[in-house]
C-alpha cells in the first residue's frame, strides 16, 4: 500500500513537472533576437555594427526567418530538428550599401547548423561552437 501512494505521488510530480515545459524550438518564436556577439571577423563589434545590429525573428507557421542584416531587410528559409537548424538562402533583401558587415552576417548565417536557447540568450551554433549570441528585443 506505501509503495503504491509512493508511486502514484511520483507519478503526479512526473505529469506535473513535464507538462509545463517549453521547447527549445518553442523559446524561438514570438521575440525578436538581436545580435550581440558574432565569432570570426577581426573588427571589434561596435565597429562591425555601430548603429544598428541585426536581427532575426521565426515564423512558425511559415517556416521562414525575418529581420536586417543591420543595413537591408531579408528573409529566408529554416528547418529545424531537435537542436540542429538549417537556414536557406536568403530571399530578396533591399539593396543599400552600407559598408560591407552586413554581408559578414548573412554569410555566418549559411555556415550555422544548431541553436541553443539558455539564461534569455539564442545561440547560433556551428558544431559545438557559439558563433553567434543574440537578445530578445522589442520589435
Amino acid at each position: 500500500m506505501k509503495t503504491s501512494i509512493i508511486l502514484f505521488f511520483t507519478a503526479i510530480l512526473l505529469v506535473v513537472s513535464c507538462g509545463g515545459t517549453k521547447s527549445t524550438a518553442d523559446a524561438l518564436y514570438g521575440p525578436t533576437w538581436e545580435l550581440e556577439y558574432i565569432s570570426g571577423p577581426r573588427i571589434a563589434f561596435e565597429g562591425l555594427f555601430p548603429e544598428k545590429k541585426p536581427q532575426i525573428t521565426f515564423d512558425k507557421a511559415s517556416g521562414k526567418v525575418t529581420g536586417t542584416d543591420s543595413c537591408n531587410g531579408y528573409s529566408a528559409d529554416y528547418e529545424l530538428a531537435e537542436n540542429t537548424i538549417v537556414f536557406g538562402d536568403p530571399g530578396p533583401t533591399t539593396m543599400m550599401f552600407c559598408g560591407g558587415s552586413e554581408r559578414q552576417f548573412l554569410q555566418m548565417m549559411k555556415k550555422i547548423d544548431g541553436y541553443s536557447v539558455k539564461e534569455g540568450k539564442l545561440n547560433l551554433l556551428v558544431g559545438d561552437v557559439p558563433m553567434m549570441r543574440f537578445k530578445k528585443v522589442n520589435p
